[in-house]
């Protein structure tokens, strides 16, 4: 759900409030709870829920109270109370729905100690709190230096200012405890701010993040996903995924919250369906399970001798084998039973109305140009002298046959044609 400054501008750029999802409107913000009830007025002249919810960086959101009754809506940059000097957040709930909230959070909305509300945030709160949110990835930057200078097994991974710039709060992940009082003694006299160093675990990294899945869709830990439930390997096993860290870990590096969400019904279907180790007894031999397909309801099995020949059985027909062998009686073979599930394959396409083949790019390309390396055969030579001459042609032809003519018609010539002529007369005896 996007809100309004999410438009597309007049040059075609998209506008936006440059907020990264943390917008005025709250409306394309993380964990969002849309206000269905802020077009209705309280009902019988009562008053409003006196808490607010309010949002900090990233989806930290805690509650406090309206003690001043001020006139709050969604969207409001309001000055809290925090533990010492205040901090600066955005309302993102009012009126009834923040009782719900809180109820679901576990939080006592009778709670004398719960934080207060002092005022709407002025111009120069807001810009003294700005100024700290651009410090915090060069602090971020700079602390990870020095702990890396201290040889210290552990990551920063955030950091988040307080509104009124007097305090940070530095995020880090380590697997062993970290003993961290240089760095803050350290941190804190370059930086010249209070220092609280908080411990979160790689799956609350990763919400505080962000990031684009292997799915392709915004990470789920990030975007709805409030609990983090414990994941293992035998969540992949029952759903008969392959054991591939790098295909099951996601980008916390633990194994992927989703492998949980079908576990349920994976269970359920495996209730009544033989296990993984299931032997049959046979008259041929022992037969083992190598495959199963839980939504197809069949197995595989193949004899201890032939590894390779499996056979495809249904579960009934397994059921049904191991009732037998439970009365010690053998089948005879398994081949009885797999005979039964061959099923003929059906012609899905069919090119009636001289369509395109569905694997026409699946098939090699022939050759087209095959006379290529064919020897040209040589052309006729009567071909050119059938061919009509053009008029420039004939005209030259005509005109070095009158140069003949003139040239026999000569004296010197007759004389040369007289002296052949008496070479060729033959000698008298």
């Amino acid at each position: 759900m996007g809100c309004s400054s999410c438009a597309t501008g007049s040059d075609g750029q998209p506008r936006g409030c440059k907020n990264n999802g943390t917008c005025g409107s709250d409306g394309c913000n993380k964990l969002t709870v849309f206000d269905w009830l802020s077009n209705m007025a309280p009902a019988g002249g009562t008053k409003l829920f006196d808490c607010v919810e309010v949002r900090f960086k990233n989806s930290r959101k805690e509650f406090f109270r309206n003690t001043e009754n001020l006139s709050l809506s969604i969207g409001d940059i309001v000055a809290s109370q925090a533990e010492s000097g205040h901090d600066i957040g955005m309302v993102t709930l009012v009126g009834e729905l923040v009782k719900v909230q809180m109820k679901r959070k576990k939080v006592d909305h009778k709670d004398k100690e719960l934080p207060k509300v002092y005022r709407k945030a002025s111009q120069g709160d807001i810009d003294k709190w700005q100024k700290c949110r651009d410090r915090e990835e060069e602090i971020k930057k700079r602390a990870r230096e020095m702990a890396i200078i201290l040889k210290l097994q552990m990551k920063i991974s955030d950091v988040e200012f307080q509104g009124d710039g007097s305090k940070a709060t530095f995020y880090y992940t380590a697997d062993e405890r970290v003993d961290f009082r240089q760095l803050i003694k350290d941190m804190a006299k370059a930086f010249g701010i209070r220092i609280e160093m908080r411990q979160i675990g790689y799956r609350q990294e990763a919400q505080r993040l962000g990031g684009i899945g292997s799915c392709g869709r915004e990470l789920c830990c990030s975007t709805w996903l409030t609990d983090f439930r414990s994941v293992s390997t035998s969540a992949a096993r029952f759903q008969q995924l392959s054991l591939n860290p790098q295909k099951l870990a996601g980008q916390c590096g633990k194994l992927k919250c989703c492998l949980n969400y079908e576990l349920d019904l994976y269970l359920d279907a495996l209730k009544d369906f033989p296990s993984q180790d299931t032997k049959l007894q046979t008259e041929k031999g022992i037969a083992f399970c190598q495959k199963t397909d839980i939504f197809k309801e069949t197995l595989w099995f193949s004899y201890k001798d032939e590894p390779a020949n499996w056979h495809t059985l249904s579960k009934d027909q397994v059921i049904e084998i191991l009732e037998k062998n439970k009365k010690k009686e053998k089948v005879a073979s398994l081949e009885e039973y797999a005979v039964e599930n061959i099923v003929e394959e059906k012609v899905v396409f069919e090119n009636v109305v001289g369509q395109d083949s569905l694997t026409r790019f699946d098939r090699p390309k022939k050759s087209g140009n095959r006379n290529k390396n064919r020897k040209r055969k040589p052309a006729n030579k009567n071909q050119h002298a059938n061919k009509p001459q053009s008029n420039k042609g004939q005209r030259n032809n005509s005109a070095k046959q009158g140069d003949n003519a003139n040239k026999s018609s000569t004296p010197n010539a007759n004389n040369k044609k007289r002296r052949n002529n008496k070479k060729r007369r033959p000698k008298d005896a």
